[in-house]
């Protein structure tokens, strides 16, 4: 838009990553057609735009003709043994299965790792498979520390009034007696 800055993916420092298509960082954004910030909660708002620039808390690549693409929420990375996982990337995996309908990953507790990758499937209406062959099927197609140890089918996911699945609320009780969620 005319009226705004173009959208930028930094990194940490608010450094643009390189245009490679494949250097993943935090996409930010300003201008007049971005919120003015948070009603009565300064804190949030100073938060949310550190460095002048609106954190989106999604993450993303920039490549070299100036395209953005989208990648993950940065509340949805799960980190696993130092490495950043996509939850993602994992579910665009799972869906390509015949048998699977919808799908939500998330990073669940690992004594090792600290995080690893859990998936919820909701199975297409008549379509079988089990755990251990999703999981084979997902070897061949995701890095090994990718592939998620643990498949849980289920009827439904939890979702908000508009369809958004919640999250939030799998890994509430997934981290249940846990004293905090490792977050890099």
């Amino acid at each position: 838009m005319i009226q705004a800055d173009p959208v930028r993916v930094v990194d940490k420092n608010m450094v643009d990553v390189p245009r490679d298509g494949r250097t993943m960082g935090e996409i930010v954004m300003r201008g007049n057609n971005v919120m003015l910030g948070y009603f009565d909660d300064e804190e949030a708002t100073a938060k949310a735009f550190l460095g002048g620039w609106l954190h989106s808390g999604d993450l993303g690549v920039q490549h070299s003709d100036g395209y953005v693409e989208l990648r993950d929420r940065a509340k949805d990375i799960i980190i696993s043994g130092g490495e950043n996982i996509s939850t993602v990337e994992i579910e665009h995996a799972i869906e390509t299965h015949a048998a699977v309908l919808e799908v939500a990953v998330i990073g669940i507790p690992d004594e090792k790792w600290g995080e690893r990758p859990k998936a919820f499937v909701i199975r297409k209406p008549g379509a079988a498979v089990n755990e251990a062959e999703l999981i084979a099927y997902l070897q061949t197609h995701l890095a090994r520390f990718k592939t998620p140890k643990a498949i849980e089918f289920v009827d439904h996911l939890p979702r908000t009034t508009t369809g958004k699945t919640q999250k939030f609320e799998l890994r509430e009780k997934e981290w249940a007696g846990h004293p905090s969620r490792i977050q890099g």
